[in-house]
């Protein structure tokens, strides 16, 4: 965990100073969800952590992250039970890794996007940032969990609903780390949008990977 803590560190303190780096002396951001939570990493050929996010379960309240900044729901959004759901975090990729064009994935060939998000919500490279949901859907397959909810800005969520992550919006946008709004995905409903519409996205995401933390 502590080259993640220090990628932590490096992208959210030093290059986009949502947290206080000061508040980190040791150079590795952390907190006390990361206990609690599922925590997944990508790697590049020479076993260098370029990847991160977690997977936050609710907490003795059944509350999210999420909820304690963004509480107020759009009108007719319900929400799924808290204990087959939890919220992707601190999805990040190292700065040089960003923005690739032409990434493909066994095979899967993905098109990037080019829009420079920050924080949670960037756009990365689509190799490693789907490498991280593939480990994700899996740990949650095995886990119980049927649901995900995320706080990003509106055009990560469109870029990932062209892929059949189908995130919808269920609150009204805020400042969490920025403007977003929260969305939740049912991973059930993208499996058979994806089946349909991407079947090698699906069989893909299906296949074990190596790398599940």
């Amino acid at each position: 965990m502590k080259s993640a803590f220090e990628l932590r560190f490096q992208v959210y303190c030093l290059e986009c100073h949502f947290l206080d780096a000061k508040l980190y002396p040791n150079g590795m951001e952390s907190d006390p969800h990361d206990a609690a939570s599922a925590h997944f990493f990508s790697f590049n050929l020479a076993s260098e952590l370029v990847g991160y996010v977690r997977l936050v379960p609710p907490d003795t309240e059944s509350r999210f992250l999420w909820q304690a900044h963004s509480g107020e729901l759009l009108g007719g959004a319900v929400l799924p039970p808290p204990s087959q759901s939890a919220e992707i975090s601190r999805l990040m990729v190292r700065r040089d890794y960003r923005r690739r064009r032409g990434d493909v994935l066994s095979g899967v060939t993905v098109v990037a996007n080019d829009d420079p998000l920050i924080g949670e919500r960037r756009a990365e490279s689509p190799q490693i940032l789907l490498s991280m949901y593939r480990q994700m859907y899996q740990y949650s397959l095995a886990n119980g969990i049927c649901y995900w909810y995320a706080a990003m800005e509106r055009p990560l969520a469109r870029s990932l609903q062209r892929m059949q992550f189908l995130f919808k919006q269920v609150g009204f946008e805020t400042d969490y780390f920025g403007p977003v709004a929260p969305f939740v995905m049912d991973l059930r409903d993208s499996e058979v949008h994806m089946g349909k519409s991407n079947p090698d996205l699906l069989a893909w995401l299906q296949r074990q990977s190596p790398s599940v933390g």
